[in-house]
């Protein structure tokens, strides 16, 4: 909101004398075409005659037509204790370009400027923005967009700023305290940030709506720096966990919790910053369209062909999946099982109604011309972190779809804004050690109990509002590394 001064617009005042010129030159040219006229009318010099007419019409054509311009340019007289200039406390764009007295503005002088988020709580009564607002004005800061959320106690408005470099975040705090407001938030912000709310809010509709494994992704984006927790009615052992959020949702400060549409709750918390009404209104939206729309998947299938000639498809898969993936692992060996997840492969099956789950990542599925599974993908939210795994079954190895999906996987990861992805795997499974150096990322070895992790940077820093940070409950191997460190 922006406090506008209207004032009073001055009248101009008429000039007589302007008028009176253009009267006397308008007679001048009848007079002298009148005279020219009857001269050539009695005379034996009628062409020259002519020819000087036309002069003298053209002549007084040209005198008017400057004459009319010079007083559209003219500027109008300011009104008494008017300086001729806007008052405002920083030039365009926030560049802190300050206006003289007549209109007037000196040389543009460059300067450098950050972005910040600012949130803060003001008492819901009249002026209290506009003192807001003002000190942000003395302090040469620009306002690039705002948002207010209504609270029982007061209004909570969530500034997008554009300061001078050398306003630091504890001044900018002060300066606000001073102005009235209290539990002040404030973030470095970047380009990305300068979409407007209603613009950012639809395109992760928009995304969630195409892919259900967006919904955690874009709750991040819309939150902020928060934690997503995903906890199934049911644990992989059978057992109720409890967690049974109402329909209509529960918020309590730094945590929400809504119900998820494929059972269960996802909570949501942030710890530095309570959210507002207004945050799990939109949260609580995205989630009952992802409940309306129900199971889906992008439907785009890229298919390759294989070194020997053999076609095969690579598609996302959720668990829809789940039948043609345990059929897979009844075909896969006790040593590629026990490569893939660590621990007793009779226990293989009972985690992939998970590691299916779109709240815990994404899966790609590569199948034949057949339409038989012969080998799965999964990048895996791992709180901070991300996890890249991969299975083959035992007749399609060797034959480059493990480097193929790792490699599709990593560029998935890139684009959610994780900063690495790890894998876990053993130092005699030597085809997930070559598919990870082949990526041409740098790498990070590191052993955990005779376990290898290799971590792979990617190239593009992430954002730390879009990376995901979702963890699952009680899954194999991946979840337990979490907890021994």
């Amino acid at each position: 909101m922006t406090d506008v001064t209207s004032s009073k617009s001055t009248r101009r005042p008429h000039h007589w004398r302007h008028d009176l010129i253009e009267l006397a030159a308008l007679f001048t040219a009848v007079v002298v075409a009148d005279t020219i006229a009857k001269t050539i009318a009695k005379g034996p010099d009628g062409p020259s005659l002519l020819v000087f007419s036309a002069i003298a019409l053209a002549a007084t054509a040209a005198f008017h037509t400057w004459w009319a311009r010079r007083r559209s340019h003219a500027s109008p007289a300011p009104p008494a204790g008017d300086t001729g200039g806007h008052p405002t406390a920083a030039g365009p764009a926030g560049t802190g370009e300050q206006h003289e007295a007549g209109g007037e503005t000196g040389p543009v002088v460059p300067v450098e400027t950050t972005l910040w988020r600012m949130r803060t709580t003001v008492a819901d009564t009249p002026g209290s923005l506009a003192a807001l607002c003002t000190v942000l004005a003395r302090l040469g800061v620009d306002i690039l967009t705002l948002q207010t959320h209504p609270l029982a106690d007061g209004t909570v408005d969530e500034f997008l700023l554009r300061a001078p470099a050398d306003l630091s975040a504890h001044a900018l705090t002060r300066e606000t305290a001073a102005a009235g407001g209290r539990d002040t938030w404030t973030e470095r912000a970047d380009a990305h940030d300068l979409v407007d709310t209603p613009t950012r809010v639809l395109g992760l509709a928009t995304r969630t709506a195409l892919d259900a494994a967006e919904l955690p992704l874009a709750l991040r984006q819309l939150l902020g720096r928060c934690t997503l927790h995903s906890v199934p009615a049911v644990s992989l052992t059978g057992r109720p966990t409890g967690e049974h959020a109402p329909v209509e949702g529960v918020l309590e400060e730094t945590v929400m919790r809504l119900r998820d549409p494929n059972g269960g709750t996802l909570v949501v918390e942030r710890a530095y910053l309570p959210f507002t009404p207004t945050e799990f209104a939109r949260a609580r939206a995205l989630v009952e369209l992802d409940a309306r729309l129900g199971p889906r998947v992008p439907r785009s299938r890229d298919v390759l062909t294989l070194p020997e000639g053999n076609e095969i498809t690579v598609r996302r898969a959720d668990q829809r999946d789940l039948s043609a993936a345990r059929a897979m692992h009844d075909r896969c060996s006790a040593r590629t099982l026990g490569l893939r997840y660590h621990g007793p492969v009779g226990d293989a099956d009972r985690y992939l109604d998970h590691l299916l789950s779109p709240r815990f990542g994404r899966t790609l599925a590569v199948q034949t011309a057949s339409g038989r599974l012969v080998a799965l993908g999964h990048l895996l939210w791992d709180g901070d972190e991300t996890e890249v795994a991969l299975m083959v079954e035992d007749d399609w190895q060797r034959r480059g779809i493990g480097s193929e999906l790792l490699g599709r996987l990593v560029a998935m990861a890139e684009e959610a804004g994780c900063a690495s992805v790890y894998a876990v795997t053993q130092s005699s499974n030597t085809g997930m050690v070559a598919a990870m150096r082949a990526l041409n990322l740098p790498l990070d070895y590191q052993i955990e109990e005779g376990t290898l992790v290799i971590t792979a940077r990617l190239a593009s820093a992430p954002r730390p509002a879009d990376r995901p940070r979702e963890t699952a409950p009680e899954q194999p191997r991946e979840g337990a590394r979490r907890a021994e460190r």
